[in-house]
């Protein structure tokens, strides 16, 4: 692999939280600063409560492609309508609550590859989230559940795949065990991605850097506050980038 080609992969799998609610203005100056170093932009409750289709709209309108980030948890018919509309926004991937169950993830797969075939539309990621990253051992313990983490997340993705879904949302110190279970095309995506600087009011608790997370075996990478808040956050995202493409070489 030729550097241009590890950076332009690096860049792929990098996705930008946009996670702001102060105004649509805002938030799209944000798209437009950094368009073209970074892969995809994720919308979430925050800004999607707020902004609506619109914001995905705008996005899309850049060239830029979407990760929606509701996490839908509902009965399975509610979840697969939700699915439907996320396939006629254009959005490149979108997820899932796996704590949904397996009837609601295979509702859902079928929903998205029905509606993806009626409407001649790509059809999107749809991945699992499995245990959130603000979550460890005595979270678990304290909601009532009697396996741990690395457990609950390594039979949440075997389910999701079961189902048919694309891959999960998942740490990367859980990746490896994923990807040995669940095997090389399953696709793994990584929120919790921090690098040596501290961030401010951090909630995350199971993180890594970004050039760990790749070399572990995650295909894309979410980070938001360790860009939004850098100096020059065009220069930190180019930096992380640079974190995977030595992550990408070192496989």
């Amino acid at each position: 692999m030729t550097k241009t080609m590890s950076n332009k992969a690096a860049r792929e799998k990098l996705i930008f939280a946009l996670d702001m609610g102060k105004g649509l203005d805002e938030a799209m100056s944000w798209v437009r600063r950094l368009t073209g170093h970074v892969g995809v932009f994720k919308v979430g409750k925050e800004a999607f409560t707020r902004f609506g289709p619109k914001l995905v709209q705008e996005i899309q309108e850049t060239g830029s492609r979407v990760f929606l980030d509701l996490k839908f948890h509902d009965i399975p018919n509610t979840v697969a309508r939700a699915a439907e509309g996320a396939v006629e926004m254009g959005v490149a991937m979108f997820n899932v609550h796996t704590l949904g169950g397996k009837s609601m993830m295979e509702e859902t797969a079928k929903a998205v590859r029905e509606m993806a075939r009626k409407r001649n539309l790509p059809v999107p990621l749809v991945l699992g989230v499995t245990v959130l990253t603000s979550l460890n051992d005595d979270d678990l313990r304290a909601l009532g559940f009697s396996y741990s983490t690395a457990e609950l997340v390594l039979r949440l993705a075997r389910m999701a795949q079961d189902a048919g879904l694309s891959g999960v949302v998942a740490s990367a110190q859980d990746v490896e065990a994923i990807r040995g279970a669940c095997g090389k095309d399953f696709v793994i995506v990584t929120p919790g991605i921090r690098g040596s600087a501290r961030v401010s009011g951090d909630d995350q608790k199971r993180t890594l850097t970004a050039e760990e997370a790749i070399r572990r075996g995650s295909d894309y990478l979410v980070v938001g506050r360790p860009i939004q808040t850098a100096a020059d956050p065009v220069a930190a995202a180019d930096e992380l980038c640079q974190e995977i493409a030595r992550g990408l070489d070192a496989r």
